[in-house]
């Protein structure tokens, strides 16, 4: 039988170094589709993020655990000059935030002193930890000139003993990113966080967590090697694929049961996925709002802390 190879694209001095393949679908379980969701009707958060959460802790968190909620803000045209839009000073504790811009540019500012701007393909990756304030808006250039905005935003839980870690902020750019370029011209995958096919991402996790972006081409056929007993997702961002034998198009979350090791995936047209597999934290969750704990004694702790200024303090040097 012939051995598939992937290729890891080294971006610092463009080496291409062979790594091992995905798992063949004829010698592994296939993991099964538990649901497809769209997460309509859509709400707007703040009023610069028209957004459709496709999954979130609510519903059933043993299920999506470790991660808690994943909104889909747009596809959505903006006019030109319609600066400060988005969603000002708020708080988090207990988890992180994972922001990834597809289309246009998100500016961050936070209590820790942190404050950035990313741009397409590029991702800001914040743990909330003990507790912070943020405000996420518009890329104040890119808002000046309007045009097409997209982003995905996910929250990854944290467990008990990491829940009051001190915030951390991580700006990922795409020159962070490594790539693996997926066997017979079907596409590449940026591998964000955790590893796939050998290909290590940048961001730094608590608990084990493989975030990819991948970009399928029209035709394609990749099998997606994932974990018995960790939890898959698949965001449809563009375009229309089969996963399984189940057809998912643009919008659609495929959450996938945890046993089996892998997922067939092919592309009815060109494609982009964003691929989320972690290991569960078997723990409870318990959430109000812009926190999310391990119980009600704790949300109220963070409750107070918010409301006395004890949780975190809008920076001084911030307008």
């Amino acid at each position: 039988m012939a051995r598939i190879i992937c290729f890891f694209i080294n971006k610092a001095n463009d080496q291409i170094i062979a790594m091992n393949s995905p798992p063949n679908p004829t010698e592994v379980a296939m993991k099964n589709v538990i649901r497809i969701s769209r997460g309509e009707p859509g709400h707007w958060v703040g009023d610069g993020f028209p957004v459709r959460t496709v999954m979130s802790y609510h519903e059933d968190p043993a299920a999506i655990s470790p991660f808690l909620l994943l909104d889909h803000a747009g596809p959505r045209d903006f006019p030109a000059g319609a600066v400060g839009r988005g969603v000002d000073w708020h708080p988090h504790r207990g988890f992180e935030t994972v922001t990834i811009v597809y289309a246009g540019a998100v500016d961050h500012a936070d209590s820790a002193g942190n404050a950035g701007t990313i741009g397409p393909g590029e991702v800001q990756w914040m743990t909330a930890g003990r507790g912070v304030l943020h405000r996420e808006l518009h890329g104040d250039a890119w808002a000046r000139a309007g045009g097409r905005f997209e982003v995905l935003q996910l929250w990854v839980n944290l467990p008990a003993r990491h829940k009051l870690a001190p915030p951390r902020y991580q700006t990922i750019t795409n020159a962070d990113i490594p790539e693996a370029v997926l066997p017979d011209g079907a596409g590449r995958a940026r591998v964000i966080a955790g590893t796939f096919v050998g290909v290590t991402g940048p961001a730094q996790t608590f608990t084990p967590v493989d975030l990819l972006d991948v970009r399928l081409v029209a035709g394609a056929a990749l099998t997606l090697p994932l974990r018995s007993g960790w939890t898959a997702a698949v965001q449809v961002v563009h375009g229309e694929v089969t996963v399984g034998a189940r057809t998912a198009r643009a919008g659609d979350l495929v959450l996938l049961d945890r046993e089996g090791e892998g997922a067939a995936v092919s592309a009815a047209t060109d494609a982009t996925l964003f691929v989320m597999h972690g290991e569960p934290i078997d723990e409870p969750v318990v959430g109000y709002g812009p926190f999310v704990m391990n119980t009600v004694a704790e949300i109220r702790a963070a409750v107070e802390d918010y409301r006395t200024g004890r949780l975190a303090a809008i920076p001084d040097t911030t307008d």
